[in-house]
């Protein structure tokens, strides 16, 4: 077999393990779900041409040359674009280093490994490239709907998203291996995924709130400090900008630059990827098979069940990336929080439904790690615990950390304005118990590790809990404007809960 058979071979193979991962995630690993996940994609990506259209359908008659405003909205927003897939090229590569399982297999080949591993790394470029292309194909098609084909050009501007953000990604993952070694590597690079997807946007906000007493980003990207601060419009800063609106020239030469890119990273780390692969692989086995002896702790049975969920939750590198992301966010809402005690600002009401939401969305990723994310399910049910009280301990786990996270910005809402507290820790309380019932009702026998395809257990159950936690959030919101319309919101919002339990297997 030639080298050039051997490579696409090797090609075709990771491709096709990318596929069985994407369709794992969108099924659940049932064979019987593969005609409803492709059906759900369809509609998912047809719905998704509706806000698309509420978020950028007033761009597309954009005509060049444009005015540093709008020159900055839209090169902030391919940037945005890059930092969300930046994260989540981190998060590929770092799990290709400590989940892939076939190390002996390549070691043993014949195949030169520097070849082969310059193959992987194309393949996580592909993977990348191909999920910006899938969630950006709404957007473009609103953009060319209503402003012409030249914004299909957007497609070039979304493979050099793609492409930069898989290279930089294999560079800062290599990287902290080499810095700080495989062991803090899985826990940083997923802090670092969090930081970089939220970062960008969070610190626009914080920027409207010291400069403008808002959460709104776009108040400091139109405002004439912003013109006033960035160079002329002929600038290479703007190429992005001037690429997505068809300009051929800027959209060569990003696309060239981009590929270069990924080439260099190709023949510098290929031959660092091996090693760095086999290190990381050679440190999961040890930390599984080298954990030290602990001291014996007393205590009820209960007790150390919840300290064994305790345990596990900060053990867990890949909920890190999940929870971190939703703890971010409320950074803003706390520095506006901060900011009112010196300015009364109405805009202090909008902290009510962001803290509620994030309790809600955490509750159920906590819920469904604790209570159906169980490695050890057999050990636990032959525990001389009754299975009700191992589930109560489970749930009080998750909401012993949603009060221990959420109580801190209550207790310094409650010095601005104790009603808006209130109202927040009743919006608070009745979301998390709400995304975590949910979570009981539709519980499953699950690894943890399965964490990020958890919503493929039952549709049902995740649109319910997406739902529920935007129903209490509004109620809570107009609870402070709007009482009637609370009283409205919280119906349905109970009704949509209700209504879960009754289609629930395990409402009994």
């Amino acid at each position: 077999m030639s080298a050039a058979t051997t490579l696409s071979w090797f090609a075709r193979h990771e491709l096709k393990l990318a596929w069985r991962e994407w369709l794992a995630m969108m099924t659940g690993g049932r064979r019987g779900r593969k005609r409803a996940a492709a059906i759900g994609l369809v509609a998912f990506a047809a719905l998704m041409h509706l806000p698309a259209y509420a978020v950028i359908g007033r761009f597309a008659n954009l005509q060049p040359p444009l005015d540093k405003t709008s020159l900055i909205v839209l090169t902030s927003t391919i940037l945005l674009a890059w930092a969300l897939m930046l994260s989540q090229a981190i998060e590929s590569v770092t799990r290709v280093f400590y989940a892939r399982a076939d190390l002996d297999l390549i070691m043993s080949s014949p195949a030169k490994l520097t070849n082969i591993f310059s193959v992987r790394i194309a393949a996580i470029a592909v993977m990348v490239t191909g999920m910006a292309l899938l969630f950006s194909t709404p957007f473009v098609d609103v953009l060319v709907l209503n402003g012409g084909a030249r914004w299909l050009a957007g497609f070039g501007v979304v493979v050099v998203i793609g492409s930069s953000a898989a290279a930089f990604a294999i560079a800062i993952t290599i990287l902290l291996f080499r810095l700080i070694g495989p062991a803090r590597t899985r826990l940083i690079a997923q802090i670092l995924a969090a930081i970089i997807g939220a970062g960008f946007v969070i610190a626009l906000q914080i920027a409207a709130i010291l400069s403008y007493g808002t959460l709104s980003r776009f108040a400091v990207l139109t405002s004439d400090a912003a013109a006033a601060f960035v160079p002329d419009a002929d600038s290479l800063i703007w190429w992005p900008a001037r690429a997505a609106l068809g300009d051929i020239q800027p959209l060569l030469f990003l696309l060239s630059a981009s590929l270069v890119l990924l080439g260099c990273v190709m023949a510098i780390f290929s031959p660092r990827f091996a090693d760095t692969a086999i290190v990381a692989s050679a440190q999961a086995i040890t930390s599984r098979r080298g954990s030290r002896a602990l001291a014996f702790r007393g205590g009820s049975r209960q007790q150390a069940l919840r300290r064994k969920e305790f345990l596990l939750l900060k053990r867990d590198p890949w909920l890190i990336s999940q929870t971190l992301m939703q703890l971010l966010y409320l950074v803003p809402p706390a520095l506006l929080l901060w900011r009112s005690f010196s300015d009364s600002s109405a805009a202090i009401v909008l902290i009510t439904p962001v803290v509620v939401m994030a309790a809600g969305q955490l509750s159920g990723g906590l819920a469904w790690l604790t209570i159906s994310g169980e490695d050890a399910a057999d050990l636990v049910a032959t525990a001389p615990l009754s299975p009700s009280a191992v589930l109560r301990a489970k749930i009080e786990v998750v909401l012993i950390v949603i009060g221990a996270i959420f109580a801190p910005l209550i207790v310094a809402l409650a010095l601005a304005s104790p009603l808006q507290a209130a109202v927040t820790a009743c919006g608070v309380t009745i979301g998390a118990a709400s995304a975590t019932a949910i979570q009981l009702w539709f519980r499953v026998q699950a690894r943890r590790s399965q964490f990020r395809r958890r919503q493929t257990s039952s549709r049902l159950a995740t649109f319910a809990e997406a739902f529920s936690s935007i129903g209490w959030a509004a109620t809570s919101a107009l609870a402070l404007s709007l009482p009637a319309g609370a009283a409205v919101s919280g119906l349905i919002t109970a009704a949509i809960v209700a209504a879960t339990w009754k289609l629930s297997p395990r409402r009994g």
